[in-house]
């Protein structure tokens, strides 16, 4: 009986289809070994030294070279590792931004240190810009790897192709969604729950921006909805929690959502 599962199973499953078999275990070790490259705080391999670091970073470059051999041929391969090693400064410059961000915009926060190792909207935004490294060299699958597995561990969902900026802060983070196509200029913070979406597009359909441009210095609070390739948000903006837009808003508007509240007036204050 299993041996006719297991051959039923191959065949439609496993003989036909594209070669893709990278393993996820190896990939979320990858981005950890890759955050203890930029920061001590993840440091799960007592790098004390230079030459620690010299070393571990080359074992580093091995492995995802070892990954990308599994579904690209091997020169592509070193190519795109030898790309993407040449602008980890470039991360580790762009994610301290964000840090410091985190730590001035949070009063809870009591140092830079606490917002690195803790803050679970500081790991989304790392995975997020190592991930888009990949997106833009269009390596296939690997970057929504990583991106699945940060939505995994923060419940926040940044598309790998998502455009983000300086300073990008986003504020407990627990639900956020941000699509493929989404810009997001400098300064920016985001609370829980927001979206950034698309309108409902046919699969065919030949429109390339499908998600909302949000400019420089804006505030989006919670649950709120932005959807569509033509909509954004101006500079200096605050858009309050609940709010749905599928619309441009000017800069330096306020939108908000007005809810009403009734009270019972057949209960007395004594007994509320």
């Amino acid at each position: 009986m299993n041996y006719q599962l297991a051959k039923n199973l191959f065949h439609k499953k496993h003989a036909n289809r594209k070669r893709f078999f990278v393993s996820k275990s190896k990939v979320h070790q990858f981005l950890h070994d890759i955050l203890e490259v930029l920061y001590p705080h993840f440091n799960q391999n007592y790098i004390q030294t230079e030459e620690d670091l010299l070393v571990y970073i080359r074992r580093t470059e091995l492995n995802l070279i070892e990954i990308l051999h599994d579904f690209l041929p091997h020169e592509e391969a070193r190519k795109i590792t030898s790309r993407f090693f040449s602008k980890l400064e470039v991360i580790r410059d762009l994610l301290d931004m964000d840090a410091d961000a985190m730590f001035k915009g949070d009063p809870a926060a009591e140092h830079l240190d606490e917002v690195i190792m803790c803050y679970p909207g500081f790991f989304a935004i790392a995975v997020h810009r190592i991930a888009h490294i990949f997106y833009r060299q269009k390596v296939p699958t690997l970057p929504r790897l990583f991106n699945e597995y940060a939505h995994q561990i923060t419940g926040i969902d940044i598309h790998p192709g998502a455009t983000i900026g300086k300073y990008f802060f986003i504020d407990h983070g627990t639900g956020i969604v941000i699509g493929e196509t989404s810009i997001i200029g400098e300064h920016v913070k985001i609370y829980q729950g927001v979206t950034l979406g698309a309108l409902s597009l046919d699969k065919k359909s030949d429109v390339k921006k499908r998600h909302p441009t949000i400019r420089d210095n804006c505030i989006i609070y919670s649950n709120a909805t932005i959807l569509g390739g033509k909509t954004t948000i101006g500079m200096n903006s605050i858009i309050g929690g609940n709010v749905w837009l599928t619309k441009t808003v000017p800069h330096n508007s306020i939108v908000y959502h007005k809810s009403e509240i009734k009270l019972d007036t057949k209960v007395s204050s004594d007994e509320i």
